[in-house]
Formats: C-alpha cells, sequence, structure tokens
C-alpha cells in the first residue's frame, strides 16, 4: 500500500465512524464496530474476486465473519431496537 492508499482507507474509516458513532468521540460501541468490520468484508470479497486461491486471507475473512455474527448477536441480545436499526443501514439481512 501507498500513502495515498493509507490516506483514503484513513478517510474512509473517519466517514464510518462519523455515520455510525453514538456520541462524537464514539469508536467502540457495537455498531461502529460492526460498520467497520462489514467494510472490510466488503473489502475483502472484491479481493477475492481477482485472487481466488488466496487461502490464508479467507482464514482471516471467516474470522471477521466470526467476530461480526457474534457482536451481532449481542446487540439483538442486549438492544433489539439497534440491532434492528443496524442491519437496516447497512443492508445485511432481508
Amino acid at each position: 500500500m501507498n500513502a495515498t492508499s493509507n490516506n483514503n482507507q484513513a478517510q474512509i474509516k473517519k466517514q464510518i465512524l462519523s455515520e455510525f458513532a453514538r456520541h462524537p468521540s464514539d469508536s467502540a460501541s457495537c455498531e461502529v464496530q460492526v460498520a467497520l468490520i462489514t467494510h472490510r468484508l466488503k473489502y475483502l470479497n472484491t479481493h477475492f474476486s481477482k485472487h481466488s486461491k488466496d487461502h490464508h486471507s479467507k482464514t482471516g475473512l471467516l474470522k471477521l465473519v466470526s467476530r461480526r455474527r457474534r457482536l451481532l448477536s449481542y446487540l439483538k441480545k442486549h438492544d433489539l431496537h439497534r440491532y434492528q436499526d443496524l442491519i437496516s443501514r447497512l443492508g445485511l439481512r432481508k
């Protein structure tokens, strides 16, 4: 990665943080974590369309999917309204 790519990733992260944060200094709520993981998973899906034999990265993909699933189940258990709002904003489930 070059410097412009890192700068672009930082801008995307800031945009996601501002969109999903519950308060101005929020960076660790379930909503923010799930949104960041979802963005990373979308990137990895495009990566695998070009590099289908990259098995090492597929392991990381599965770990991210599991982490997102655990965060979503926690959120669903503790605050159903926030869970429903998040999945509708991210377009995760139909």
